[in-house]
């Protein structure tokens, strides 16, 4: 499967992280840097690794399921594993790019405010 690598990447970044988007500021998996391995077989066998930003995340079963279907429908998929770590190897350091540095101006955005709204 050549370029199978940046094919489950991009898929895994149609994959919003739900508490990004419920922060004003939606990641992919990938671009967040919750994806943490992706070894695939000569086969068409996947598996992904997925790195939690906490180990109580209780999405991880929509991303699970979200991951497996939307990789399992690139051509040469045979099967797709998902698991997570425990929750302990994600930071807000493995942001990429462009989300990493929407990340950092939401941060500031919010330290402002909240600044303005004590000082008042």
């Amino acid at each position: 499967m050549p370029d199978a690598r940046a094919a489950i990447l991009a898929r895994l970044d149609e994959i919003k992280d739900p508490c990004s988007v419920a922060g004003g500021n939606a990641m992919g998996l990938s671009e967040m840097g919750i994806v943490g391995s992706v070894d695939v077989s000569g086969d068409g066998d996947v598996r992904i690794g997925l790195r939690l930003t906490s180990p109580f995340c209780h999405m991880i079963a929509f991303m699970e399921s979200e991951a497996k279907r939307l990789v399992g429908e690139l051509p040469g998929v045979r099967s797709v594993t998902v698991g997570p770590d425990q929750g302990l190897e994600w930071t807000p350091a493995l942001i990429s790019g462009d989300a990493g540095r929407r990340y950092r101006e939401r941060v500031e955005y919010i330290r402002r405010t909240t600044r303005a709204r004590t000082a008042a």
